[in-house]
């Protein structure tokens, strides 16, 4: 059992993470191991643009760097300056990332105003027809 709305607050709090003072748009992502741990994620922009990086990856990176390779799920929030009244779904390459790491029944929530409305979908859901390791063996 995923404790849903525990896992959007840890998303919320993890927009204060974000570095953005370009776009200022923050993104929060919160990462449930199997294990229970939850490894959280700001967005990372970069002047150059193409070496940001977002919540989504920061977070599963964070994780996965630290020894971790099952994940039960991914609460994700953002807006412009912490104002998260709009869901904010993960881009291709952070589903790309997730396929690389977790399995198709892999929960991804998204939540807007301000927790309060909660999406929930599976990684196969948001990527369908995906590419994945198991295409290369």
């Amino acid at each position: 059992m995923i404790d849903k709305k525990g896992l959007v607050e840890k998303s919320r709090e993890a927009m204060d993470m974000s570095y953005s003072p370009y776009s200022h748009f923050t993104v929060g992502a919160a990462l449930l191991c199997d294990d229970g741990t939850v490894y959280q994620g700001g967005n990372i922009e970069n002047s150059s643009y193409g070496a940001a990086n977002c919540a989504e990856r920061t977070a599963i990176f964070k994780a996965i760097s630290e020894g971790k390779r099952h994940f039960k799920a991914i609460a994700i929030c953002g807006g412009e300056q912490k104002d998260d009244t709009d869901f904010c779904p993960p881009c291709g390459i952070c589903r790309q990332v997730m396929r690389e790491f977790c399995k198709p029944d892999f929960k991804i929530l998204l939540s807007a105003n301000h927790g309060k409305d909660i999406k929930e979908y599976t990684l196969e859901e948001i990527l369908p027809e995906s590419f994945g390791p198991d295409n290369l063996k």
